[in-house]
């Protein structure tokens, strides 16, 4: 880790975002991928559910072999970093560009899952992540500010081989200097119908559990004071690790039982608040595919996404 963070100072933070992109990318991957090593244990899981109000493993403690249901790894394989590693936000910075760009974002990501059934994580299976940098890439908002794209893929591993492929895209934004002016809440719109809906309002307890739970210390999804007075948001900030969890549980939810899909692919386009009502939304299946998107109560899309069965 230390040797990951000299590297950082090394690289000029008055180069643009390409080419910070570019030299830490092509630093970083000749170091080897990191791995860690775990038992899924029940009492995770268990814990897990009751955060997202899924009685059906929360009720009593899962025994051994419970499949974990899709998604349902983010509470496993958790940042072990001390807190003065942390981000002045926050969050782990173990994948970190340099500096400026240091305030990270969850953008989206896509999941696969090798085998429907043999080779499902389960309870009580010791199983191994390893993680790697695929991808760094200096981009633009549409505002003109810069920033710089992160891909990474988490490959998971039990005793039957590979079971899942995780790549996850964040994007890291320049540190805040000066405070944001608080967003103000826009007028209300009547959410859109769909083919299944399901309506969500997070309220700061789940999300200081799913904070929790995932051991992530991001402020924007706990603390009211930083997110309002520094990053310029009206409200906490719902993760979108678990509104990816909402989606697909509501897709397994219709297709009944613990049904697995074969690929996930999502990404996150704004903000949703604690405390303030969204609408999740599934389209009729259509060649095994279920498209998904989030609606706030504004009338923007916050994600959207597309579930491939097997």
């Amino acid at each position: 880790m230390s040797s990951l963070r000299r590297f950082y100072s090394s690289i000029p933070s008055s180069q643009s975002a390409s080419a910070i992109a570019s030299q830490w990318l092509s630093k970083t991957q000749r170091l080897p991928p990191q791995k860690q090593t775990q038992l899924l244990d029940a009492n995770q899981l268990q814990r897990f559910s009751a955060t997202l109000s899924r009685t059906e493993l929360s009720s009593s403690l899962p025994g051994n072999d419970t499949p974990l249901p899709a998604c349902y790894h983010l509470a496993y394989f958790t940042p072990s970093q001390i807190e003065q590693d942390l981000g002045r936000d926050g969050t782990d910075t173990t994948f970190n560009p340099p500096s400026p760009f240091t305030r990270r974002m969850w953008a989206g990501g896509e999941l696969e899952w090798i085998q429907k059934d043999t080779g499902r994580l389960k309870v009580g299976q010791v199983v191994t992540e390893t993680t790697k940098l695929l991808s760094a890439e200096g981009k633009k908002t549409r505002a003109g500010e810069e920033m710089v794209v992160v891909g990474v893929e988490k490959e998971y591993e039990n005793e039957h081989g590979l079971a899942l492929v995780d790549r996850r895209n964040w994007i890291f934004r320049p540190e805040i200097k000066e405070p944001q002016t608080p967003a103000s809440k826009p007028e209300e719109n009547s959410f859109p119908d769909g083919h299944s809906i399901r309506d969500f309002c997070q309220t700061p307890v789940t999300l200081f559990r799913f904070s929790a739970l995932t051991f992530n210390a991001h402020k924007i999804h706990y603390n009211k004071e930083w997110c309002r007075e520094v990053e310029g948001h009206r409200d906490l900030v719902v993760h979108g690790p678990l509104n990816l969890v909402n989606i697909v549980n509501f897709w397994r939810d219709l297709k009944g039982g613990d049904v697995l899909p074969k690929r996930i692919a999502y990404r996150a386009t704004g903000p949703l608040y604690a405390g303030e009502k969204y609408r999740l939304i599934l389209d009729r299946e259509k060649d095994k595919i279920t498209e998904a998107r989030i609606v706030d109560n504004y009338g923007k899309v916050s994600m959207t996404g597309h579930i491939e069965s097997f």
